[in-house]
């Protein structure tokens, strides 16, 4: 066999898994409603998709500097200045295949055999296989329900050894949609700097937060933790951008061009086209974001609000993205056909089947009490969902 040990070590990506079950299903004909993909269900804006006919119809085919065009790094240096307070210049910034290829790269970029990367848990679910695909170990710390699903400055701490090299800070997070305070980030900022570790900030979700409070990126915390900081970012979840693959990253010069040098050795250059439909995104009117974290919010009060009105699920809030993240603990039992349901994978799958609707696992993100709902889709579709669990959660109790 020519499969490398590091391959059998790492699983597909279980919400890819997810969303390409229930094509396959609703391939087959059967209606099923997918919570599954962090997807937004909008078109991308229409002055982004004609920039990218423009690029087409010039010509603009070709390989381009492998880290992304002068234009669009100047576009994420003004857009980090605008919106962060943050300084960059070129040698800074690099553009890559997406928010994940970034990551990727900047593992391959930093991490030995040995190193240790803080992972807190519910985590995204490609955090660690991209950490052990570079040869190093993720170390998870558990954050509480109670707490938001944020980390603590005690728990960072207590998680850091000799080993440790970088701390993955995801906000607003996915799966759970909880959003750092600058307080919060000032704190944990304390603790990366007394022990001279580096941040990878990811900050894909950064445009759709709630209820009118502001983002605070932990760069924004002082001059000197910047220096510690890869600000990650893309357009995929802002401007509904998701197939046109362009992610980026702010930090260290000498690590950028490590990661250049990676990715020269294998993607080479971001798409062209969609580096020129990039730079309308973050450029452009900002209208349309706007629109969407309208509707997300409509959709996230109307989830939770049914969440928490059926008996023992619990479900906190979410402050940012488009998730939800409920307790779903107190419906482990045994399904009407006599099967135990013991975990979120079993309860996923009992509901997929029962229901015809499609959600992630807890388990996948390192919380198996849980189950994650993706509300980019629908209002209609949201209700209906929502419906069909109800309905299929009273037969589980009842089955008891």
């Amino acid at each position: 066999m020519l499969v490398s040990e590091r391959i059998r070590a790492i699983q597909p990506s279980p919400t890819l898994a997810i969303n390409a079950k229930a094509v396959s299903m609703r391939q087959a004909g059967v209606d099923v409603i997918s919570f599954g993909v962090g997807e937004p269900d909008f078109d991308t804006p229409r002055h982004i998709r004609q920039a990218g006919v423009k690029a087409i119809d010039e010509g603009f085919t070709r390989y381009t500097a492998v880290g992304g065009i002068p234009e669009l790094k100047d576009a994420i240096i003004e857009k980090l200045r605008r919106d962060n307070n943050l300084s960059y210049e070129r040698e800074e910034v690099m553009v890559s295949c997406g928010g994940k290829h970034v990551l990727y790269n900047l593992a391959q970029a930093t991490l030995n055999p040995g190193d240790e990367v803080i992972i807190p848990a519910p985590y995204w679910v490609s955090y660690p296989p991209i950490v052990m695909l570079a040869g190093a170990s993720p170390v998870i710390v558990e954050t509480g329900e109670a707490e938001d699903f944020k980390l603590s400055p005690d728990a960072l701490e207590a998680a850091i050894t000799p080993r440790a090299k970088l701390l993955i800070l995801n906000s607003p997070s996915n799966p759970t949609g909880s959003v750092y305070t600058q307080l919060e980030l000032e704190r944990l900022a304390e603790v990366v700097l007394r022990h001279g570790i580096s941040v990878v900030s990811d900050e894909i979700y950064e445009k759709l937060i709630f209820d009118g409070k502001p983002f605070c990126s932990i760069a924004q915390v002082s001059e000197e933790l910047k220096g510690k900081v890869f600000v990650v970012n893309g357009v995929s979840k802002t401007y509904a951008m998701t197939g046109w693959r362009i992610g980026y990253v702010a930090g260290a010069r000498e690590v950028i061009a490590g990661m250049t040098k990676i990715q020269s050795q294998s993607t080479s250059n971001p798409n062209s086209i969609a580096q020129k439909a990039a730079i309308a995104a973050l450029t452009g009117p900002q209208d349309s974001v706007r629109n969407m974290v309208r509707a997300f919010d409509e959709r996230r009060k109307y989830l939770v609000g049914r969440l928490n009105g059926m008996a023992g699920i619990h479900c906190n809030m979410p402050g940012g993205a488009f998730y939800a993240f409920p307790n779903v603990s107190h419906c482990f039992q045994t399904d009407p056909d006599g099967r135990d349901v013991k975990g979120s994978g079993h309860l996923c799958d009992y509901l997929l089947t029962a229901a015809r609707v499609a959600l992630v696992p807890g388990i996948a993100f390192g919380a198996d009490s849980f189950i994650r709902f993706s509300y980019a889709t629908s209002l209609e579709a949201v209700r209906e969902g929502i419906d069909r669990i109800e309905e299929a959660l009273q037969r589980l109790v009842a089955s008891v």
